[in-house]
């Protein structure tokens, strides 16, 4: 498998560490979003028609887009998605939070600030985005403070939510104030198979 990425992206990362908890590998191929090459006809006709990375070649026939896609496909059948149709369906429901709820303020931000280092230039966006940000984090923290993972034991409903999350500060987003939020982290980083956001080999 080949897996085309940026090594600073939270939906690259939950791919490399999704094959990091299963024993899989795969070819990191490095695309910069910032200069176009995502953009290029060959790379929106062969791999995504959206332009974007992650993107998870499986053979040379063969490429899926979006990120919570490709750990649904490399984790179904496996310990990281629950047999129990209602588990499962928990399991998507916290995927579909990190998507609609989650990433669109955290990751976000992040992007701005972080990879892009122009917090003053996008102001006005980050102080719009930022309390989207907070709720989710505020959600978060209230499930886990009953439940140690999302859904029952460690599944890639944490791995999807950890990859933006454990980088949340670089957003600017403070995590005292979620405990819960802190001591899950903790807990998804001591998981046997786990690896930093800038390993490119496990």
């Amino acid at each position: 498998m080949r897996l085309h990425q940026m090594q600073d992206s939270g939906n690259c990362y939950k791919v490399r560490l999704t094959l990091a908890h299963l024993g899989q590998t795969a070819e990191l191929i490095e695309v910069d979003i910032l200069t176009g090459p995502s953009r290029t006809d060959e790379f929106l006709d062969r791999l995504n028609l959206n332009g974007r990375v992650p993107v998870l070649e499986v053979d040379d026939s063969t490429a899926l887009p979006e990120s919570n896609a490709i750990l649904w496909f490399l984790a179904e059948g496996t310990r990281l998605v629950p047999e129990d149709k209602l588990a499962r369906a928990r399991v998507l429901q916290w995927m579909f939070f990190d998507q609609y709820s989650h990433e669109p303020y955290i990751a976000t931000v992040r992007f701005w600030k972080h990879i892009l280092d122009d917090a003053e230039g996008f102001a006005r966006q980050i102080e719009e985005r930022t309390p989207g940000g907070c709720a989710a984090l505020s959600v978060m923290d209230r499930h886990l403070s009953q439940n140690r993972f999302f859904v029952g034991d460690f599944t890639i409903a944490d791995i999807a939510l950890y990859a933006y999350t454990h980088v949340a500060g670089e957003g600017g987003f403070d995590l005292q104030g979620y405990p819960s939020v802190r001591l899950w982290l903790a807990d998804v980083a001591e998981q046997t198979g786990h690896i930093d956001m800038e390993a490119r080999s496990w």
